[in-house]
C-alpha cells in the first residue's frame, strides 16, 4: 500500500559533485524539455496507426540515470505520471540498471511489470557518454492492437488479464544495437494489424535514437558528473515548490466519493473515495474506502491510480512547478491490495481509465473544500474507448479504435468547454476524412450535444455525438464508456452534466446500448451513435448571466 518512490533525499545533489547554478541549470532543463519534445514530434511525423498518428496517444520522457523523470513533452498525464513509476519497477523487479548496456532497447507492455494496460508499450533507451549512464529516454504508445478476444485489445468483457492480449514482460528488444527479430516476429504474429505493430514501434525506436543524441550532446557540453547532478538538482527543485505550494493549503482532513457505472460484467456501482489529509508541506492520499477489484476490465494498478493523484496535485498548483519525479516526493497514497485502484494480477486492466478519471475528479472534489474557487466542476471524466472490427466479403479485416471526449467542468468565472480533451486525456480526434480513405466506414453525423452541459451560474461544457455506419459485409463492435450513471458532478449549486449515452441504429429503428459492449455482430448499413457526458456546472443556475442564456440559446448549445 506504498505511495510514490521518494528518490534521493532532498539535497543529496550537493554532495556529490558541483551543480549548475541557478540560470544555467533553468537553461539545462528547458534543453531536457526540448528534447522530450523533439522525440514527441519524431513520434508524430513517423508513426503509422491513426491511434498514434492522429489520436496522438503517445507520450515521451527523459530520465536520469537511475530512472526517475526529468523532463517530459506535453502529452498524455496518463502516461507521463505514470512512465517513471513503469521504469522503476522494471529496473527494481526485472532488469536491474548493471545488466543495461549501450545500444539496448528495454521493452514492456504488461500491466503487472511496470505498464499501463497491454495497448501501450514502453520503450526505454539507456543514454551513455564517456562509459558513463548518464539518463534513460522513453517512449509509450497505445498500439492500434495487441491481440485479445476484441479488436483494439480493449475487451468490454474480459475476466482476466490473459484474455486482453499478448503481454510482453521487460526484454530487451535491441541489444547492443541489434534487433532480436525472433520477438519481433512473435509480436507480430499475435497482432490483428502486424504492420501497424511495427510501423509505430519503429516510430518509437525513432524517436529513442532522437533523445539518445541530444542528451549525448548536451551532457558532452555540461560535463557527465556535472550533468548527472544537475538532474538531482531538478528534482530537488521541484520537490521544494511542491512542497512551498502544499503548505499554501490549509491543513486538514478532506473526502470526496463518486461512483463507477458497473464493471461491465456485474451491473452493480463501484466506489471511488478519497480522504485527503494536508499537514505542513505533505499530503496523504487514503483510498482505502474504495471497492475492491472488479470481476470486469475497469481494474487499475497502483502506478495507474497514482497517476491520477499527481494529475490533481498538478492541477490545483496556484504556481509553476516543473513536472519530474521530485514533485511526487511530498505524496504518501494509502491503498491496499485488491482494490479497484491496486488491482492484484490476474485481474483485467484494459479500461484502467475509467478509474483514473473518475480518482482524479474525487480528488480534486476533495481538495474543492480546501481551496475553493481553485479547482473546476466535474469533467466527463471518462475516456469513450470504442472499437470496430470490419469483415469484408473477402474476409479482409480493418481495425478502428476511436477515443473521444466530451464537455470539461466550469470554473467559478468561466463555463467548461465544449467537446474538449480534459484531465487525464490530452487526445485529438480522428479526421473523418481519415477513417473514411482507410476502412469501409462512414461518419454520418458529428456534433455537439444540445443541453448536455450541467446547468450553473457557469455553465458546463457540452458532450458531443459522433455517428459511425458500417459499409462492410459485416463489423464487430466494442465499447468502455462510463458515466451513464453517474454524472460528472456540479459544484456549489451547479447542476450536473448529461449522462453519456449509446445506441445502435438498424433499419431506421433506433435501440439504446449499455455503457459496455464487447464484440456485439453489426451488418451492413447499422449505424451507432455515441453521445458523450457534459461537464459540471458552478454556482447557482438563478445566477447566470442572462446574455450567456441568450447566447446558449443563440448558439443552440440549450436543451429542448
Amino acid at each position: 500500500m506504498t505511495g510514490f518512490s521518494p528518490g534521493l533525499p532532498a539535497g543529496l545533489s550537493s554532495g556529490l559533485s558541483p551543480g549548475l547554478d541557478p540560470v544555467a541549470l533553468e537553461i539545462l532543463r528547458n534543453a531536457l524539455t526540448a528534447t522530450a519534445a523533439e522525440m514527441d514530434v519524431t513520434v508524430w511525423r513517423t508513426s503509422r496507426s491513426t491511434v498514434v498518428r492522429e489520436l496522438l496517444d503517445y507520450s515521451t520522457a527523459v530520465f536520469d540515470r537511475e530512472g526517475f523523470n526529468v523532463a517530459q513533452a506535453a502529452r498524455i498525464p496518463q502516461h507521463l505520471n505514470s512512465m517513471g513509476a513503469g521504469l522503476l519497477a522494471v529496473v527494481r523487479d526485472f532488469l536491474p540498471l548493471d545488466r543495461w548496456e549501450e545500444g539496448d532497447v528495454v521493452i514492456t507492455n504488461d500491466p503487472y511489470c511496470g505498464g499501463q494496460h497491454i495497448p501501450d508499450i514502453l520503450a526505454f533507451r539507456p543514454v551513455f557518454l564517456e562509459g558513463a549512464r548518464i539518463g534513460i529516454v522513453g517512449t509509450l504508445c497505445h498500439h492500434l492492437d495487441m491481440g485479445g478476444m476484441a479488436a483494439g485489445s480493449y475487451s468490454a468483457a474480459a475476466t482476466e488479464v490473459f484474455q486482453e492480449g499478448l503481454r510482453i514482460p521487460p526484454l530487451k528488444l535491441v541489444r547492443r544495437g541489434v534487433m532480436n527479430e525472433d520477438i519481433l516476429a512473435m509480436m507480430r504474429q499475435n497482432v490483428r494489424r502486424p504492420d501497424m505493430l511495427w510501423g509505430d514501434l519503429q516510430a518509437q525506436l525513432a524517436s529513442l535514437a532522437v533523445g539518445e543524441a541530444n542528451l549525448r550532446r548536451l551532457a558532452a557540453r555540461t560535463g557527465v558528473e556535472r550533468f548527472i547532478t544537475a538532474c538531482r538538482q531538478m528534482l530537488d527543485g521541484s520537490e521544494k515548490a511542491m512542497r512551498a505550494m502544499i503548505r499554501r493549503i490549509p491543513d486538514g482532513r478532506y473526502e470526496f466519493e463518486d461512483f463507477l457505472d458497473d464493471d461491465g460484467v456485474g451491473d452493480q456501482p463501484i466506489r471511488i473515495h478519497a480522504a485527503v489529509t494536508v499537514e505542513g508541506d505533505t499530503v496523504e492520499i487514503d483510498l482505502s474506502g474504495c471497492g475492491r477489484q472488479a470481476a470486469g476490465p475497469v481494474n487499475a494498478t497502483l502506478a495507474s491510480a497514482q497517476s491520477a493523484i499527481s494529475y490533481a496535485m498538478m492541477a490545483i498548483a496556484d504556481a509553476e512547478i516543473p513536472a519530474n519525479a521530485g514533485c511526487y516526493r511530498p505524496i504518501r497514497v494509502i491503498a491496499p491490495e485488491g482494490l479497484i485502484v491496486n488491482a492484484m494480477h490476474p485481474a483485467p486492466v484494459a479500461n484502467r481509465i475509467a478509474v483514473t478519471h473518475r480518482l482524479a475528479t474525487t480528488v480534486l472534489g476533495a481538495l474543492h473544500q480546501a481551496v475553493p474557487g481553485r479547482v473546476p466542476a466535474a469533467y466527463y471524466g471518462v475516456s469513450y474507448v470504442c472499437s470496430f472490427q470490419t469483415i469484408g466479403e473477402d474476409n479482409a479485416r480493418g481495425v478502428l479504435v476511436e477515443i473521444e471526449v466530451g464537455g470539461s467542468g466550469a470554473h467559478a468565472d468561466t463555463d467548461g468547454l465544449n467537446a474538449y480533451t480534459y484531465g487525464m486525456h490530452n487526445c485529438s480526434n480522428i479526421p473523418v476524412e481519415m477513417i473514411e480513405s482507410e476502412l469501409p466506414i462512414t461518419v454520418v453525423g458529428y456534433g455537439l450535444v444540445p443541453g448536455s452541459g450541467g446547468a450553473g451560474r457557469q455553465r458546463g461544457g457540452l458532450g458531443l455525438f459522433r455517428e459511425w455506419r458500417v459499409d462492410s459485409a459485416a463489423a464487430v463492435f466494442t465499447a468502455n464508456f462510463e458515466r451513464f450513471r453517474f454524472r460528472p458532478y456540479g459544484l456549489e449549486d451547479g447542476a450536473p452534466g448529461a449522462a453519456g449515452r449509446l445506441f445502435l441504429i438498424r433499419d431506421g429503428e433506433s435501440r439504446p446500448l449499455p455503457s459496455k459492449v464487447n464484440n456485439l455482430p453489426l451488418r451492413r448499413g447499422d449505424i451507432i451513435r455515441m453521445e458523450t457526458s457534459g461537464g459540471g456546472g458552478y454556482g447557482d443556475p438563478a445566477a447566470r448571466d442572462p446574455a450567456a442564456r441568450a447566447r446558449d440559446a443563440a448558439l443552440g448549445y440549450a436543451g429542448a
